[in-house]
């Protein structure tokens, strides 16, 4: 295949891919989690953050409860991350967290834990 007939095949998929992923409102689902490739103790920093002064209910990260595990600071900051977003993104609070995290189009629900999307 070459370059000029992939492109237009690519993009046509591209499209159909946004179209089928947007909401009837105009919205994306977008969920906020932790970056990867940020060391631990700046994302524990941001965990405890997001989970004490940040506003955001951790209480589903606690022992015993369903996003607990897998039990990595990663994990469990991507759940605080993105319920502080979920709950304050409409009174323009952002995925930042001092560069520790990012936002995602693909669910991070896993097992038990879920994820959840505030409109």
């Amino acid at each position: 295949m070459t370059m000029s007939s992939f492109l237009p095949r690519f993009l046509v998929v591209l499209l159909f891919l946004i179209t089928i992923s947007q909401k009837s409102d105009g919205q994306f689902d977008q969920w906020c989690i932790a970056d990867e490739q940020t060391p631990n103790e700046v994302l524990q920093e941001a965990l405890d953050w997001a989970c004490g002064r940040g506003g955001a209910d951790c209480t589903k990260i606690q022992v015993n409860q369903p996003c607990y595990s897998p039990n990595t600071v990663k994990d469990h900051a991507s759940y605080a991350f993105n319920r502080y977003y979920q709950k304050f993104k409409n009174k323009g609070a952002t995925c930042y967290f001092n560069g520790a995290a990012m936002v995602t189009d693909l669910d991070p629900s896993h097992n038990g834990c879920k994820f959840e999307l505030f409109h």
